[in-house]
Formats: structure tokens, sequence, C-alpha cells
């Protein structure tokens, strides 16, 4: 089969290779993708650079993907061949993931994908879409309160602000550019602020008033506004941080509100979360289907000959959206 992979941690252009690799047999309650399209997100970027050291004797890169199961293996419902499929937390654990034609993996991170979906949308299903559903449902609906989304403009808050509206909140988001706030504002933002050329509690307070859940791309950046703008018992999960990599807490501040500091980390989440946010993202999908359909943003479309340029995308933060890889 064509795949990229990476044997030592580095840059892309050093360190990714493309080229034949041993097509893969599922085992045991395994499925195998012939994948169509997969996702190249920030955490595969950020493990091939060197986040997660290389799990021998290679690693083919990707978590998320999209395409149809063609084997299946023991104790595996046979009637699953032929199955269009989106994939989810593919490369975690093990060595192979979705840069590649065919992927073998538990058959319950194979998902059904809508008809009404391409291979390209449904790669963008996987980790960004889960972690939105997570950060904000992990401690009950959403219908009728405030959401703030920190960086709306991302591929996590992106998701988010459209979740969110579709479950009843009014939605809050920040960004930092005019190009930024118009892509958040097509998600379905409510309130729109650049935080570069405003002032995000005056702003926001404003328009909706206190916020109830937060959904944090930069915890330790954010989160003396975030802390600010929320109500008591309200809820600040993140998942992300990097300005500050251990953030400050302002635990006086904080306090009388009785909060909730949540972190969200999908790959390690229980597996009930896992499987609510799969049938809540398959209602949205089919829910939101009388007013257009979810908006996937698509940075770009790489073909997997071409994965260095599709890191390197990732890598450089400039555009907004989803990167894929286009799989021959």
């Amino acid at each position: 089969m064509l795949a990229a992979w990476y044997e030592t941690n580095g840059p892309a252009a050093e360190v990714l290779q493309v080229g034949q690799r041993p097509d893969p047999e599922p085992g045991p309650h395994e499925v195998r993708v012939r994948l169509r399209a997969a996702a190249v997100n920030p955490s595969d970027v950020k493990a091939r650079a060197g986040s997660r050291k290389p799990i021998p004797p290679y690693v083919i890169p990707g978590s998320d993907g999209a395409g149809h199961i063609d084997r299946v293996g023991a104790y595996v419902d046979p009637g699953r061949v032929g199955e269009r499929v989106w994939i989810y937390n593919a490369q975690w654990g093990r060595p192979f993931g979705a840069s590649a034609q065919f992927v073998c993996l538990p058959e319950a991170l194979a998902v059904p994908l809508a008809e009404s979906l391409d291979f390209a949308q449904g790669a963008c299903l996987g980790i960004p879409c889960m972690t939105a559903h997570r950060c904000l449902f992990a401690d009950g609906p959403v219908e009728g309160l405030n959401v703030l989304v920190t960086g709306g403009a991302g591929v996590v808050g992106h998701h988010a602000i459209q979740l969110a509206k579709w479950a009843g909140a009014r939605v809050a988001a920040t960004v930092s550019s005019p190009e930024k706030a118009a892509h958040a504002r097509a998600a379905g933002a409510d309130v729109v602020v650049d935080y570069r050329r405003s002032d995000v509690v005056r702003d926001v307070r404003a328009a909706i008033g206190g916020i109830d859940r937060v959904v944090e791309v930069d915890l330790g950046v954010n989160l003396p506004v975030s802390a600010e703008l929320l109500r008591p018992g309200g809820v600040i999960a993140a998942y992300a941080t990097t300005g500050k990599p251990v953030p400050e807490l302002p635990y006086a501040a904080m306090l009388w509100k009785n909060p909730v500091l949540r972190q969200v980390f999908v790959y390690t989440m229980p597996d009930a979360a896992k499987r609510q946010a799969i049938a809540d993202i398959g209602r949205w999908v089919r829910e939101s289907r009388s007013s257009g359909g979810p908006i996937f943003a698509l940075a770009g479309r790489f073909p997997l000959e071409h994965a260095v340029d599709a890191h390197r995308a990732v890598e450089s933060g400039t555009k907004i959206g989803q990167v894929v890889l286009d799989i021959p």
C-alpha cells in the first residue's frame, strides 16, 4: 500500500517518507478500512515533531480519516464489509495510522459515515469534533446557556460553535482577525470579539451577559478573562495551552463561583463519553441537513504523496480550517 511514515522525530521534510509499505491484516475484533481521505491534525504534526516518541519500527501518522471497510477480523460481523465509515484514534497506542491506503483498528473506532457527507468531510469528524463535543457536554446540556468559544476560528472552535448552536446555546467566540471573525460568524456565533482590537469581557457581557461554559483553546493565556466572565457554577473545559504551559490559577477570584475546571483529551476519555460523542455527532449531521448541513472548512487538500506539504501547512498556522490528505 501507499503510505507516509517516519522512523524518528524531526522536521517533516527530514523524517517523513512516502512510499510502499506492507498491507495490514485485521486481527480479532478489528476492521480494515480502505481510506480515501485522512485529516492532518495539530496533534499528528506535534507527535511527528517530537511530542511522542515513535513506536518501532516506524509510525504511519494520522488519527482521523474516512473510507470503507474492506475486510474484518474474527468476531466482527461480516456484514460490515463495504460500510462507509469515519475513523478516529487510529494511531493512538499503535504505530500505524490514517496516512495510508489501509488501516486496521478496533471496530468501535470505525463509525458509519452519513451518505450526505463525502470522505473529506468524514475525515473531519474525528478528534477535533469529538473534542468540541466533550468540552460542551461533559457537564450536561447547554440549551439556554451562554457558551464562550475561545479561538472560534480554529478547527475545534469551528465545530464547537456549530454544536453549541445546534444544542440551543447562545455563543460568543473570540478571534484574532477580521477574516477569522467572518469564519466564526459563518459557523453561527451570536457574538464575535477580536481580542486584539477589543475588550473581550466588556463586549461579551454587553452582548449576552455572563458565561456558563467555556471551550478553551489556550488555558494559560485566557484563564484570567474566562474566569472573570464565568458565572457561578460555570465550567471551563480546556483542550490546550500554549503561551503558558503551567497556567496561573486565580484561585481566590474563582473560589466563590464554585467553578469546574476540566481538562479534555479525547484519546483517553471514558469509552462512554466517546460513544455519546459519536451518537450526538451523528444526530447533528442528520438534523443539520435541513439548514444546509454542517459547515466543514478545508484549509487545504493534498495528495498523500505530498504529506510533507500537508504537515507544513498545519505547522504554519496561517490557514483557516482542516488540512486533509486525499488518498488514491
